[in-house]
């Protein structure tokens, strides 16, 4: 799709974001379930832009029409450097991690890396994320480097 596009419809939206393999973690965009992040809701005739964790529904902005509120959301998506990330590697072994960037590097695939305090401060957890359709290539990848439950 040519980069002025912009979807006019949750729907378009949603098949913009697979078309582009957006993750729908963090998003509902016509009605698929998260646990935590925004979201587009109907109500009286409103359309509502919403964030929720932990079971607590926010409604942030409201919007007269679909067309109005899949604009805003498509901005926010794009905007958002998690909304097109994937993890393929999730370990607290430092080497498994290594041999796993390794092996992007080696095929030239994108990616980058943190640690989290998943297990405590002393035991981080390490994370290898892809970008985008990336993630086609190297799901496969997963199944080795996503070791910690």
């Amino acid at each position: 799709m040519d980069s002025v596009y912009i979807p006019k419809t949750e729907i378009e939206l949603e098949n913009w974001m697979k078309e582009n393999c957006f993750n729908f973690n963090s998003y509902s965009i016509n009605g698929n379930g998260i646990y935590e992040g925004f979201g587009i809701d109907k109500s009286g005739g409103l359309y509502i832009w919403y964030y929720t964790e932990r079971g607590q529904k926010d409604n942030l902005k409201y919007f007269k029409s679909e067309t109005e509120i899949v604009e805003y959301a498509f901005n926010q998506i794009k905007s958002d450097k998690w909304a097109k990330t994937h993890c393929i590697g999730f370990s607290a072994d430092i080497n498994k991690i290594n041999d796993l960037k390794n092996i992007l590097q080696t095929i030239e695939t994108e990616f980058f890396d943190d640690k989290i305090p998943y297990f405590g401060i002393d035991r981080p957890v390490y994370r290898v994320f892809v970008l985008g359709c990336d993630i086609k290539k190297t799901e496969y990848l997963k199944e080795k480097y996503w070791t910690e439950k």
